[in-house]
């Protein structure tokens, strides 16, 4: 089936790309959270490509699964990376759905 234009994509493994975006907003997880990882490992991800690109990343934080939501700006504009918000302690098994924090 055809994607829509503009629409997430399926569940995927996490890939280089995506543990690399992961890392770079690690300290901002870390500062909304409060919490302190030992373990913090992208999993899964969808994207959404917009004017530049959202993830939803799937992050195995040791005991449960947190849910980031990142918008990656065009690399045109910077190339930067923004945390929009974090969804804690989700189920190995929770699916991965947009949210708004």
């Amino acid at each position: 089936m055809a994607k829509i234009p503009g629409g997430w994509s399926e569940v995927m493994d996490a890939t280089e790309e995506t543990r690399y975006i992961c890392d770079q907003v690690k300290d901002q997880v870390l500062a909304l959270t409060g919490m302190n990882y030992v373990v913090y490992t992208a999993i899964q991800y969808r994207c959404q490509t917009v004017a530049g690109q959202n993830f939803l990343i799937k992050v195995d934080v040791g005991e449960d699964y947190n849910h980031l939501s990142v918008h990656r700006i065009l690399r045109c504009d910077g190339d930067e990376v923004v945390l929009r918000g974090v969804e804690q302690h989700r189920a190995k098994d929770y699916p991965l759905v947009p949210f708004t924090n």
